[in-house]
């Protein structure tokens, strides 16, 4: 009787519906997010310094914000990434509205630094590769076999850096488009050797997001699935 009721409870354990590996975390700070992202947004669409440009640099965060939101029951994100996207977005505002070379913040680094350019724009580009590699690393994590494996940190820089080279197609398509009326999107500042120095800019960003944050990632993934 003893194995026939150790049967019937192995039984009944095997059935017992699985538990998902990633459940929803608390809607608090994935809320806040989201609600400074809107709120970036629509400060910055308020009398930009123009409406095409600030379109072309803010597009990615109104295709990405409701894609977040609609698959955040299937697909909570850590509360880093949460972090980290909101901060990227409010960099693209910032951008959008007073355009790269003119923010005000970038032309008081430059005075007080003597720079011959706006740096305001190579931040924006380490931006674009610091955050997309968490982005990229946490979908690599939880959606392929390459969680612990040595060719995590190197396949997210060049999905990184891929995304940076699209991007600067992106601004070429633009600038081939719009002649001129496309300059301040482009924010070159006459360097003829922007697109290089964007991507490595973005090169950078993801090498130096793994090395600081790859660690304190994987608690907060080890947390989001238990």
């Amino acid at each position: 009787m003893s194995l026939i009721a150790a049967a019937r409870r192995r039984t009944a354990n095997n059935s017992a519906p699985s538990v998902a590996p990633f459940p929803a975390p608390s809607p608090v700070l994935p809320g806040v997010c989201v609600a400074v992202v809107v709120v970036g947004l629509a400060v910055s669409a308020w009398a930009p310094h123009d409406r095409t440009t600030w379109l072309l640099e803010v597009v990615w965060v109104l295709i990405g914000l409701p894609v977040v939101v609609l698959a955040w029951r299937r697909f909570p994100l850590s509360g880093m990434l949460c972090c980290l996207l909101a901060a990227h977005a409010l960099v693209l505002a910032l951008g959008g509205h007073y355009t790269y070379a003119q923010v005000p913040l970038g032309e008081w680094v430059q005075d007080g630094l003597g720079l011959s350019r706006n740096p305001y724009d190579r931040f924006g580009h380490l931006m674009q590769g610091f955050v997309p590699a968490v982005l990229v690393r946490e979908l690599l994590v939880r959606t392929s076999p390459l969680r612990g494996s040595r060719w995590l940190a190197p396949l997210t820089v060049c999905a990184c850096l891929a995304f940076s080279a699209v991007f600067e197609m992106f601004e070429w398509v633009a600038a081939v488009i719009g002649g001129h009326a496309a300059d301040a999107f482009l924010a070159t500042q006459g360097d003829v050797w922007d697109t290089q120095w964007d991507m490595f800019c973005a090169l950078i960003g993801a090498t130096v997001s793994l090395l600081l944050l790859s660690k304190w990632h994987d608690r907060q993934l080890t947390r989001l699935a238990g």
